[in-house]
């Protein structure tokens, strides 16, 4: 049975991990091909960058297009993660999951 000094290093490392990350909001919008599934399908990949956690994440909205009308609307989403990734790479990564889902 863990006792309280136990407990207390373990949420000492937890608050010291915590500190070593950086909250990020991440928008996600899809309106072409399956954008329910193109947003389900960004989230899991999203979960799964390395030195990331997916914190939380919105509910679904649609919303109308921008400019040109004759498109459909748009699936949103936001996504609160904490990362110790640097921008540019946290950018890269997101990029290639955006490239990899079309």
């Amino acid at each position: 049975m863990a006792t309280p000094d136990d407990l207390a290093s373990v949420e000492s490392l937890r608050n010291r991990l915590l500190l070593d990350m950086t909250s990020c909001f991440i928008g996600l919008g899809s309106n072409l091909a399956a954008p329910l599934k193109q947003i389900h399908r960004a989230l899991d990949s999203i979960s799964q960058l390395t030195d990331t956690q997916l914190v939380q994440a919105s509910s679904l909205y649609a919303s109308k297009p921008m400019g040109p009308q004759d498109q459909p609307d748009y699936v949103n989403a936001v996504v609160k993660i904490e990362t110790r990734l640097a921008p540019h790479d946290l950018l890269s990564q997101l990029q290639k999951i955006e490239l990899s889902h079309g």
